[in-house]
């Protein structure tokens, strides 16, 4: 089995105990009582580059990134630095993340939140709106298309806005096909761990100019930002490189509003 596949097998698992003790029927009827979802895209599209702040205490590629006793906390200092969206890592397993971590940042802040996790189920969209989230995450990898079609409609029926991750052509061709206006390019290849920095500058010519470019993984700074830019990016998705600063409102607020060159691949 790949990373991926072994991920998704303790996701399936995590899911069906938190189903047992929550019925669909009660996520359904607790989403009335949630506010309106929150609108990413005018930020995401707006001139220069946005940054998608991420609460993420480990990988598994890396293992241990932080001790985050207070994710609010360190939402609010992302909010402060001006993320246009927050990411809050709820896989349990190899991330160190709950929806509980999603339902505390959602209290502290008016940013557009994501799930980020790996949705292969219509109970983890229902539970992610009815958590307080904005956007979910949807793995072309880890979805055939009939599944990725009901999700991204489903999550869009709800309101949420869905970050389409890709990570080679294919998975990219699928995704435009899908309609997506927010598509993720992940430079971490998650069958292998491996980051390939060059992945996304392959990819964002297959993606329509009216389509929202995330950058994802291989940011450490706002150099590697800047590249990313450059290459066609509105905004960078960064975890590790927040995490371990000593001031992450700072770190955000330097990759926010870089602009790429008129003779580079500005979208």
């Amino acid at each position: 089995m790949s990373v991926l596949d072994d991920i998704v097998v303790g996701v399936r698992e995590d899911l069906e105990r938190r189903r047992a003790a929550r019925s669909e029927a009660d996520v359904r009827a607790a989403l009335a009582d949630v506010d309106a979802a929150r609108d990413p895209m005018p930020a995401l599209r707006a001139r220069g580059s946005s940054v998608i702040a991420e609460v993420k205490r480990r990988s598994p590629s890396k293992g241990h990134l932080a001790d985050i006793p207070e994710p609010a906390a360190l939402a609010r200092a992302y909010a402060d630095g001006g993320a246009a969206a927050i990411s809050v890592l709820t896989e349990e397993r190899r991330f160190g993340g709950s929806l509980a971590d999603l339902v505390a940042v959602r209290a502290e802040v008016d940013t557009p939140l994501l799930r980020k996790d790996f949705v292969v189920d219509d109970y983890q969209v229902l539970e992610a709106r009815a958590a307080g989230a904005d956007l979910v995450l949807l793995i072309v990898a880890a979805l055939d298309d009939a599944t990725l079609r009901r999700l991204h409609d489903l999550a869009g029926s709800l309101g949420l806005t869905t970050l389409v991750e890709v990570h080679d052509a294919e998975e990219t061709g699928r995704a435009v096909d899908l309609g997506a206006d927010l598509v993720g390019v992940n430079a971490r290849d998650l069958k292998t761990l491996e980051v390939h920095p060059g992945t996304f500058a392959e990819l964002a010519p297959l993606v329509p100019a009216d389509r929202v470019l995330v950058a994802e993984s291989g940011v450490s700074g706002p150099g590697d930002a800047a590249a990313y830019v450059a290459a066609g990016a509105r905004a960078v998705l960064v975890g590790e490189a927040l995490v371990r600063t000593g001031d992450p409102a700072a770190a955000v607020a330097a990759m926010t509003g870089l602009v790429a060159p008129e003779s580079a691949g500005a979208r």
